[in-house]
């Protein structure tokens, strides 16, 4: 008999990001100010208080969250110290999304820029910790052109 059951859930991509946090039930308040998150469900831990897993739609794709659980080196980026990772996602408007995630309580890390890669792009950090870059694509720039536009970018911020 066939496995009917798909190893891809339906909604789900290849790669979700799942993020550890202190205190999910407020970043999942957050995440739906800031990016319009809708709540798929949340599963409470033992104590009623603490979520053990919780899924976020953002746009066409799926956020994960838990949780810290010291106990179970589950640490979110503000407990160990800051976060080596950043979260990217692309919309329509990234003025409009980078001022709705600012007025929710995001701290710009780097402000809105035309980049030479051809996004508008700019780097947010979540009050939980979390880097989020957010863009819009605006030009195609094949490769030779991204590389001579780099060359230029890199030669102005040293300069």
């Amino acid at each position: 008999m066939k496995n009917s059951i798909k190893p891809i859930p339906d909604g789900y991509h290849t790669l979700t990001p799942h993020l550890v946090v202190k205190d999910a039930s407020n970043a999942i308040e957050f995440y739906k100010k800031a990016f319009g998150a809708k709540e798929i469900r949340r599963v409470p831990g033992p104590d009623g208080k603490s979520l053990i897993h919780a899924e976020l739609q953002v746009g066409d794709s799926r956020l994960l969250l838990v949780d810290e659980f010291p106990e179970m080196n589950c640490r979110g980026p503000k407990s160990v110290g800051g976060t080596p990772v950043t979260i990217h996602m692309f919309v329509a408007d990234v003025d409009a999304a980078f001022e709705k995630a600012v007025k929710a309580g995001a701290e710009v890390t780097m402000p809105l820029a035309d980049m030479f890669w051809g996004d508008r792009y700019g780097i947010l950090t979540d009050p939980f910790g979390h880097s989020w870059s957010i863009a819009t694509h605006q030009e195609d720039v094949g490769p030779e052109e991204i590389g001579k536009r780099a060359q230029g970018a890199f030669s102005e911020s040293v300069a």
